[in-house]
């Protein structure tokens, strides 16, 4: 058993044996998430368990800290100086409580504080009172996870399967803790496909920094892209930060295993807790959370915003999305020297929300005047797992090659994809090979084409007037007008303005306002009449499923309260 699909359903089935009637659905996770990174580290430990407790013994009264001479001798990051691993904890039943702390005592610092950040105490104490904790053990031993049988690509395909399960049994936030891998596949190509031959040389060493990394996939897969398509030698550094405490204990557990710096990632809100102060990045990448509120950390975003000096000097957006802050965070952290890419997946509203001179467009405004947006990539939607909204992908660098600057391409991907045979949650599509190289191939010509479009980045601005007549009473009729920037305001004033003016309507030229936005129904509009029916017949049908899993979640959520 080492696919995908049989170990995913293997775990599935111990929730059902062993958890269901002791533990509410949400709490699922609790459990076996930990337990699962336990059963990964256990079978990488496995073949040095008995020297490693030999080392230990023979150098625990003879040094205070015996942990590098451990390491050293046996080539491992960590290590467990126990006697115990998950399969002879199963030889006592009787003691396997106690047993079980002194195993999980004996691991090296960087794991005992993977182990901490679950909160295993709780679910443990609740399984060993029922009698069931043997019973869960003995279940995760027949799993073999060792990574010569489990690739750690595999192993981040089964913790985004379960993630995704307990998410929704939580109803949790939409896209929080992953980004489907071929999503993550076409932003990574993106980033360093543009760089493949700064990234040739012999001897380099590079970073790649998400400060909300999850788990860890955009990272990981970055890791691969850069070796696989361009030179195996390059050292990458991963970095990251991450919020959740479970999903930085899986991203730290995996780091451990690929023998990446586990200590580059580190726990807190990257918006007001930076790990890293100071620090510049080559490469940055993340998934940041879509309309969640930022209004417990306002005060210290607020603080640094006031600041020239500041991450988020250019503005701040409303208070109910965060998402433009995060990618202010990492614009600085570019390098100053070498220069940055950073790719960023976003939903909608940082294209288009917010009034002119807002915070919003405020910070489009200083992105696109100082020729840092290089392309923005718009994906189908549906291709997410718990939700089905449109997502756009912004590529950001601040070293453009000559036949960039001054533009924006920008690419309209809805329409590749393949429907998938079995829905994933809101996950009904995704992006093969060929979409991906499509979009490759599209966005490295930089010609203009159905799908591309190339626009001189004052064609996002505008200058908004408003127009107003008196009224009886005092008051005054008024609207709003807006004038590309990238027309003579004068010449499009005269035409389209001034000789339709009629009654006393005045231009208050004294209240001039920019803005920036980008529309992609200006450049790609939607072609209904060219629809065939089929496509139509195939939409009816995806809505159709849509409400059908609608249904399906509200019955289990109005079930799960009723069950609380």
């Amino acid at each position: 058993m080492s696919d995908f699909s049989s170990i995913s359903s293997f775990i599935w089935n111990v929730c059902d044996d062993v958890l269901r009637g002791l533990f509410k659905q949400h709490e699922y996770g609790d459990v076996i998430l930990p337990f699962v990174v336990l059963r990964r580290l256990d079978c990488v430990l496995e073949s040095q368990k008995d020297e490693v407790v030999s080392l230990f013994e023979e150098w625990a009264t003879k040094v205070d800290d015996p942990a590098p001479i451990i390491l050293n001798q046996v080539g491992t990051t960590f290590f467990n100086r126990s006697r115990y691993d998950l399969k002879r904890l199963t030889g006592d039943p009787n003691n396997i409580r106690i047993n079980l702390e002194q195993y999980l005592d004996g691991y090296s610092h960087n794991v005992r504080e993977i182990v901490e950040n679950f909160g295993l105490a709780r679910p443990l104490q609740k399984l060993h009172k029922n009698n069931r904790l043997f019973l869960f053990i003995e279940k995760f031993t027949e799993i073999d996870l060792h990574p010569s049988r489990v690739s750690n690509h595999t192993m981040g395909q089964i913790f985004e399967e379960l993630l995704r399960r307990f998410s929704e049994m939580s109803n949790e936030t939409s896209g929080e803790h992953y980004t489907p891998r071929d999503v993550v596949r076409l932003l990574v190509s993106l980033i360093f496909n543009e760089d493949r031959e700064r990234l040739e040389s012999q001897g380099l060493v590079r970073s790649v920094y998400d400060p909300c990394c999850g788990t860890g996939g955009m990272l990981s897969i970055s890791k691969e892209w850069v070796h696989d398509e361009v030179n195996p030698d390059v050292e990458l550094r991963l970095l990251g930060q991450e919020l959740n405490p479970q999903t930085y204990s899986i991203c730290k557990s995996d780091m451990l295993v690929t023998d990446d710096d586990p200590d580059n990632i580190r726990l807190g809100s990257s918006l007001s807790e930076d790990r890293f102060v100071g620090e510049r990045f080559d490469y940055m990448i993340t998934n940041p959370p879509y309309g969640v509120s930022w209004k417990s950390e306002k005060d210290f975003v607020e603080e640094e915003a006031a600041s020239s000096l500041g991450r988020f000097s250019a503005g701040t957006p409303r208070s109910s999305d965060g998402q433009l802050l995060f990618l202010q965070h990492m614009i600085s952290k570019v390098d100053p020297d070498r220069g940055s890419r950073i790719g960023i997946v976003f939903n909608e509203a940082p294209l288009v929300s917010g009034k002119p001179s807002s915070g919003e467009s405020e910070i489009r405004r200083w992105i696109i005047e100082n020729d840092w947006l290089e392309g923005v990539v718009r994906l189908p939607d549906q291709l997410f797992f718990n939700t089905g909204i449109t997502t756009y992908l912004w590529i950001i660098s601040t070293r453009k090659e000559d036949r960039r600057k001054g533009l924006v391409q920008l690419i309209d991907a809805s329409g590749l994809f393949s429907p998938l045979q079995r829905s994933l949650g809101n996950k009904r599509r995704r992006l093969e090979g060929d979409h991906i190289s499509r979009i490759q191939s599209a966005y490295e010509s930089q010609e203009e084409s159905e799908i591309s479009k190339l626009v001189p980045c004052d064609g996002f601005g505008f200058a908004e007037y408003t127009v107003s007549r008196p009224v009886e009473g005092g008051a005054k009729d008024k609207f709003s007008i807006s004038v590309p920037l990238a027309v003579d305001e004068e010449e499009y004033l005269n035409s389209e303005v001034f000789s339709h003016f009629r009654d006393g309507w005045v231009l208050d030229r004294g209240r001039k306002r920019l803005g920036y936005q980008v529309h992609f129904g200006e450049h790609f509009p939607p072609d209904y009449e060219s629809r065939e029916s089929g496509a139509i017949t195939s939409s009816l049908n995806e809505l159709c499923d849509e409400i059908d899993d609608s249904v399906s979640s509200l019955r289990s959520l109005l079930k799960g309260l009723s069950d609380a």
